[in-house]
């Protein structure tokens, strides 16, 4: 009788285990510091370690992440072009001094749209395009320096549609006209268009040539990264290479690029510039006075086409900005092997959530504020 009493106590508490693995959650208490400005939506980036240690049995491919009210939120297991998960990836928005409280369960996730996109386009001369549901961009490849149509600076592609439509403008070729989805207007040529960085030395920007090799690093559904890798090229008699990361998230105007300059002499500083191209017509640009490392462009309007806004944004608290003729540059030293961090991006007035150049500007100190200002997150 005791030995069955004693069975029974063995199953039932096994079975209770079994019971609470299968049913194990856990939960993430965000919070976001006061501010005094507008707290834009953001993604959160949780180390996928940290959420193992509480949930060692979670499966990559059978669980979800609840809001507060239980509604079901998509979300991205980043990798970072690894084969181990990086992080969780989750678009929140919490508003400054307020705190949310999401949930991770078991269960297999809804099927989420992609809100980026983007990919190498062998078929229009190398170019490596991608967009998220606000904005698209482009950059140059080797094949196109062949032709009369040759550019280096990252362009921008106008979108008033949350769509992805880069296959679309280039299966068709007719992206250079509005079809009520938007289009490419801007005009890059040979400068830094909308944010490139490169060496800048006796007051001249040392271009290389275009990118020659890219990676992509992960695909949405709420990130976009990749990689794009240049040749060596002669800067002031030194050699030098240089390979940029750019991430693009959804809701996002700007893209977080990583440029990391390679040289010898890990000990020298290589002075750098991203940089804005200037209209020949007159345009708005934000303030040079309060040096936060927020530089913002609106360009003057290009007929029916509407208006572009540019900008950038240093990460280096050192960076000072200054005017160019052909340019509105950021400039600061890189060092051999060590990244340099920076997000520039682009918003047209015709998409209809930024219309002038006050909320530009307004946006991207706004931006600048969230990123000196970063959530804390505690996982239960």
């Amino acid at each position: 009788m005791n030995r069955y009493i004693s069975f029974l106590a063995i199953f039932v508490l096994f079975q209770s285990v079994s019971s609470a693995q299968e049913n194990q959650s856990v939960s993430i208490v965000v919070k976001s510091p006061a501010t005094p400005l507008v707290r834009l939506p953001e993604t959160l980036s949780i180390p996928w370690k940290d959420i193992l240690k509480k949930y060692p049995g979670i499966k990559p491919d059978d669980f979800k992440v609840l809001s507060s009210d239980n509604l079901e939120l998509p979300f991205q297991l980043e990798y970072k072009g690894l084969s181990a998960i990086q992080n969780l990836l989750i678009s929140v928005h919490v508003a400054g001094g307020k705190t949310l409280t999401f949930k991770i369960i078991e269960g297999k996730p809804a099927v989420t749209t992609s809100k980026v996109f983007g990919r190498y386009v062998p078929e229009r001369k190398d170019d490596f395009a991608w967009e998220n549901d606000k904005i698209a961009f482009r950059m140059y490849g080797k094949a196109l320096e062949s032709t009369n149509e040759n550019a280096y600076g990252i362009d921008v592609w106008a979108k008033r549609t949350d769509k992805m439509i880069l296959d679309k403008w280039y299966k068709s070729g007719d992206y250079h006209a509005d079809h009520g989805d938007g289009l490419d207007y801007y005009s890059v040529g040979f400068t830094l268009g909308a944010g490139d960085i490169a060496p800048y030395i006796n007051n001249n920007i040392v271009f290389p040539k275009n990118y020659r090799k890219s990676r992509i690093l992960d695909n949405g559904p709420i990130r976009f990264s990749f990689e794009l890798e240049y040749e060596e090229w002669n800067v002031d008699g030194k050699p030098v290479k240089v390979v940029k990361q750019f991430s693009l998230d959804a809701g996002s105007q700007l893209n977080r690029v990583a440029a990391t300059f390679t040289y010898n002499g890990k000990n020298t500083k290589l002075p750098v510039v991203v940089g804005i191209v200037k209209r020949k017509e007159k345009g708005t640009i934000s303030s040079f006075d309060k040096n936060d490392g927020v530089l913002g462009y609106w360009e003057p309007e290009h007929a029916a086409d509407g208006i572009l806004g540019i900008g950038t944004i240093m990460m280096n608290t050192n960076s000072k900005a200054f005017e160019t003729d052909s340019h509105l540059l950021q400039e600061t030293d890189a060092s051999s092997g060590k990244a340099v961090i920076y997000y520039s991006g682009a918003a047209w007035n015709k998409a209809g959530d930024i219309k002038n150049a006050e909320e530009w500007f307004q946006y991207l100190h706004s931006f600048k504020q969230t990123l000196d200002s970063p959530l804390s997150v505690k996982i239960n």
